[in-house]
């Protein structure tokens, strides 16, 4: 089973990630976690090209662009080997978060970001993806609560921005059965059992 998380920056998805892959491993399931964008030697690297606050002039199609060939990567040199092997896997972030990232937050046509998307991944598509929903105010409030000095390139982005790619993965999520949106302001405890109900059913 592929499983991915999707959700704006500071939603709560990479605690959720954690926690389900104690619940899957608790039953004897064999699990691989994996990130986006990196997994891989050559994503990583690109993933520090992405987030580099340095890059604040990354033109939008570039950012596509490199987002899209981390994944390719990632999907090939990981992700198939691992579920051709049965092995669960759960990513935080996919190919979803481009859509709602480039397409919808930075505006490139969704239809050109659907084709790259197609040929970065091919056929894997997750079977359950969960967007962990918060409103943005919620997502700057924990930012400030962080404690963390610095910020990458995309988390210093406009809150319009963010207004904009929240709306986009609730326009996802009514586009197919695999998605399951998530209060992201329940407890860390109730997001945790709502999602494992969604995997038993």
């Amino acid at each position: 089973m592929f499983i991915t998380f999707e959700g704006i920056d500071f939603c709560g998805k990479s605690t959720q990630v954690e926690l389900l892959k104690k619940y899957l491993l608790k039953r004897k399931f064999a699990v691989e976690l994996i990130r986006e964008p990196g997994g891989t030697e050559i994503s990583e690297k690109i993933r520090d090209i992405l987030l580099d606050k340095k890059h604040s002039g990354m033109f939008m199609e570039t950012e596509l662009l490199l987002f899209s060939s981390a994944r390719a990567q990632l999907v090939r040199e990981k992700i198939i080997p691992l579920l051709q092997k049965k092995i669960v896997v759960i990513s935080d972030r996919f190919h979803d978060s481009s859509i709602a990232y480039q397409a919808y937050g930075r505006g490139i046509d969704i239809e050109v970001v659907k084709k790259v998307q197609q040929l970065a991944i091919g056929n894997t598509i997750p079977d359950l993806t969960f967007i962990i929903d918060i409103p943005v105010e919620i997502s700057l409030q924990r930012k400030k609560k962080s404690g963390r000095a610095e910020f990458d390139r995309i988390e210093n982005s406009e809150t319009s921005f963010f207004q904009k790619v929240r709306q986009g993965y609730l326009r996802i999520a009514s586009e197919g059965k695999r998605f399951h949106v998530i209060d992201g302001t329940k407890s860390v405890e109730q997001i945790h059992d709502k999602i494992v109900k969604e995997i038993q059913t």
